[in-house]
């Protein structure tokens, strides 16, 4: 059995947690990295060594708030650019332009990078994964980045893993890894996957969930004798729509299976409420196939654009759920975009979904103020 003088010599030592990376410390229960001295004794026995945090996460589903601000995450980050390494930049296909990470080349520097789209199971069968990745690199080079490759994977459903890997030892030449992306893209699901792959384990080693910011330090899971896979915090995006929902909520905004997308045949005057969460204005154009991509639960509700505002003020958290009645008070009021499209275009919600339009319209996205809406070329 470890005794506590040698549990304390552990956490002299630098001692982190296997779930968030934290520090491991004993002496302050409202900072990161607290675990009472009782349970790390059992952590020892079991040779699992997770934060209260991380316990409480993992299962009861209870996440508890840290310190942290997103100037202590992005330093975190920024110490890759001093290495010399291969950076895996992980995106959510479904919310690729919430996956964005401003001023990228300030973290990775002059490392190579390897694309990858996950979450790729939640995008409709039909769409090539050919299509899917040609997509992925214009908006890429739009964005100012040039990646070596473009993976496409499933990090709940272990997709193309074994592919990931392939690419991954082809372009390290020996290197260490870092796996970068803003939260909620599925970043320490993939890792998890990989370290299945790997080794054969079944059970999750990272501490997952749907909470923005579960990885609170670098977490290093060895490659070789000299080199690593390194997980690294999450870049927190305030304009993300899971920031601004409970969660009871956030089961709405990921979805967690394919998609199915609505198509619903409007004319111009009418307007698409998703839940209490955002709008869709058709200003102007001509009767056309409006089609929307959204998590399968979330409720669509159509009326008239006239009778919109009245509309919204009667039933949000109600009829127009989510958020519920108790939930919308922490909602920040909806805020509109007007946008004229010349292309079939896709009017984007952060974190939310996307809506593709034909060319030649006037349309008006609406979300909560401090939630991005913006446009780009048709996906699909």
């Amino acid at each position: 059995m470890t005794s506590e003088e040698t549990v304390r010599q552990y956490i002299d030592e630098g001692l982190r947690c296997i779930g968030c990376g934290a520090l491991i410390q004993t002496d302050n229960k409202n900072e990161i990295g607290y675990t009472p001295m009782s349970a790390l004794l059992k952590s020892f026995e079991n040779d699992e060594v997770f934060c209260q945090r991380c316990f409480r996460l993992r299962h009861y589903n209870e996440i508890q708030p840290v310190n942290l601000t997103d100037d202590d995450f992005r330093r975190l980050l920024e110490q890759i650019a001093d290495t010399n390494s291969l950076v895996v930049y992980v995106m959510d296909v479904f919310d690729f332009s919430g996956s964005l990470i401003p001023g990228l080349h300030r973290f990775v520097g002059n490392n190579d990078v390897l694309l990858v789209g996950n979450k790729v199971d939640v995008l409709p069968r039909s769409l090539k994964r050919t299509k899917i990745k040609d997509w992925m690199r214009q908006q890429a080079n739009i964005a100012g980045l040039r990646p070596l490759d473009i993976a496409l994977t499933s990090g709940k459903n272990g997709d193309a893993i074994a592919h990931l890997l392939d690419l991954i030892e082809k372009y390290r030449h020996g290197r260490s890894v870092y796996v970068v992306g803003v939260t909620n893209v599925g970043k320490s699901t993939l890792i998890n996957q990989i370290i299945k792959e790997v080794t054969g384990d079944r059970d999750d080693v990272i501490t997952t969930s749907r909470f923005p910011g579960t990885t609170l330090d670098r977490i290093e899971i060895p490659l070789d004798d000299e080199s690593n896979i390194v997980d690294t915090p999450g870049i927190i995006h305030q304009d993300q729509m899971a920031h601004y929902l409970s969660a009871a909520d956030l089961k709405y905004v990921s979805p967690q299976k394919e998609i199915k997308p609505t198509t619903f045949q409007l004319n111009a005057g009418q307007t698409l409420f998703m839940g209490a969460l955002a709008r869709f204005d058709y200003i102007q154009g001509d009767r056309a196939g409006i089609t929307a991509y959204f998590e399968n639960n979330l409720l669509i509700h159509r009326t008239k654009l006239a009778n919109a505002d009245n509309f919204y003020d009667k039933h949000a958290g109600d009829l127009l759920a989510p958020p519920t009645a108790a939930g919308l008070d922490e909602l920040p009021p909806l805020q509109r975009h007007e946008f004229k499209t010349t292309v079939k275009t896709d009017i984007v919600i952060d974190g939310l979904g996307w809506i593709t339009v034909p060319a030649d319209t006037v349309v008006a996205g609406w979300a909560p103020k401090g939630v991005s809406v913006l446009t780009r070329r048709a996906m699909i």
